[in-house]
């Protein structure tokens, strides 16, 4: 459909009003999506900073939650033990966060610097995805750990962590990157729910972070305490086809919210291997669209540098390369801001996965189209991440006229293709060629 089209920017990049609170969130009534208290929707958009607490002084938190809060994120994942020799090698301000690696024994000068970094999150209007502790600590298959935890000093722990940030807002991730090998390990992880959800009540959301390739629901889905399920694609596959995680997902009984939490990282090794190549931006912004459409709750972007808060004189993990501080505005950050921004000016918490609509579309890895459509037929998504044509079965949108406007998720503008009359399965030729990259959302709106 090449006629003459009509350009609009989407303006919504920086400059945005930043709310100085954030309410607490819940689970939808149809148990799909996060809202607020209030049932706004909550499109989750995370970044990946499981070294903040750790790693970065009063000065740099400010400047990353800034940085964060501008783009458009609205939660951060952090982890208070971390990975990175969180134990034995004191955060900025030369503490240590517990007495003799105690879980009992939290030390206060350690949380005093977690309590900001909290709270200047949610005065910016972002939430912080707690992680309590990196998995290394209660499964050491690989990392530094040690090992500490047992299931009293978990729930106690657990009841320590859920007092101190009961009031602020907060979502649990407990897990770590690691997945539970025995029945101890899953008691550990259940014991820290249980002392949280004794201090925080139905206030504060929690769910389960487990490594590559795995999810949540594998141990926990039928747990009451597991709010909504997380899986992560991770950094191991080129073209990883990460919506047939969420879909599965999305399937179980009963029905929870269901999220990437770790997509592959812009500017990380693919499969760990220089020589193979780094994902871009086009990987992690390929990774929200077809997770969020085929039932995802939302996104978490990642950047490699960030992570770990790489700066010149660390040894970098995974081969690292960059600072920081110049990550920061690495393409794919504006771009996830984008996308939430694109999701929010529609009703999307009334989207459900419509890959059967999807008509005489690529089948090779990376160029599968995905396809969602709203409940109530007023509009209809599909995203082609190569630009490749397609047809779609219009018959759930109502009505006989339908307006077309194509989304590009690189720059964040749209173009208004006008209004047609609606037939049978019909065929859409996106701008420009076909080529990795050059992807777009099909927005079909019922007139």
């Amino acid at each position: 459909m090449k006629n003459v089209l009509i350009l609009v920017c989407f303006v919504f990049l920086h400059g945005n009003a930043i709310p100085q609170s954030v309410q607490n969130l819940k689970i939808s009534k149809d148990n799909r999506f996060i809202v607020y208290q209030n049932g706004d929707p909550f499109f989750w958009l995370g970044d990946t900073a499981w070294e903040l607490f750790h790693r970065t002084d009063k000065e740099e938190a400010d400047l990353y939650l800034r940085n964060r809060a501008q783009k458009g994120f609205n939660l951060i994942q952090a982890v208070v033990l971390a990975e990175l020799e969180g134990l034995n090698e004191a955060n900025s301000l030369g503490e240590k966060p517990l007495i003799n690696n105690d879980p009992s024994q939290p030390n206060e000068a350690y949380f005093k610097h977690v309590d900001y970094i909290v709270s200047q999150a949610n005065d910016l209007g972002m939430f912080i995805g707690m992680l309590p502790t990196w998995g290394d600590k209660f499964n050491k298959k690989w990392g530094v750990g040690p090992e500490i935890f047992t299931r009293s000093n978990a729930y106690a722990y657990g009841k320590y962590l859920g007092n101190r940030y009961k009031n602020k807002a907060v979502v649990w991730i407990l897990g770590g990157d690691r997945n539970p090998e025995d029945e101890e390990d899953i008691e550990i992880i259940r014991r820290m729910a249980a002392g949280i959800r004794e201090e925080v009540g139905d206030r504060q959301l929690i769910t389960m972070h487990p490594q590559g390739g795995n999810n949540s629901a594998t141990w926990f889905h039928e747990d009451e305490w597991l709010d909504f399920n997380m899986f992560q694609s991770g950094h191991g596959k080129k073209d990883n086809p990460n919506y047939l995680a969420t879909a599965k997902l999305y399937q179980l009984s009963p029905t929870k919210p269901v999220l990437d939490a770790e997509p592959n990282y812009e500017d990380h090794p693919i499969n760990w291997k220089a020589d193979q190549g780094w994902f871009d931006e086009f990987d992690s912004r390929r990774a929200g669209y077809w997770s969020v459409l085929a039932g995802g709750c939302g996104h978490t972007y990642g950047n490699h540098n960030i992570w770990q808060m790489w700066l010149p004189g660390r040894t970098p993990v995974s081969q690292a390369r960059t600072p920081w501080t110049q990550a920061l505005d690495y393409p794919g950050a504006f771009q996830a801001g984008y996308m939430k921004r694109f999701f929010e000016s529609l009703e999307w918490q009334k989207l459900m996965p419509a890959q059967d609509l999807v008509k005489n579309s690529p089948k090779e890895a990376g160029m599968e189209i995905l396809a969602a459509r709203a409940n109530d037929g007023s509009f209809l998504l599909a995203y082609t991440p190569y630009g490749s044509g397609f047809s779609l079965d219009l018959s759930p949108l109502r009505g006989n006229n339908i307006s077309l406007t194509w989304f590009n998720p690189g720059i964040g503008e749209q173009i208004n293709a006008g209004t047609m009359k609606k037939k049978g399965p019909m065929e859409f030729d996106p701008p420009g060629d076909e080529k990795r990259g050059n992807d777009w959302v099909l927005l079909l709106k019922a007139e």
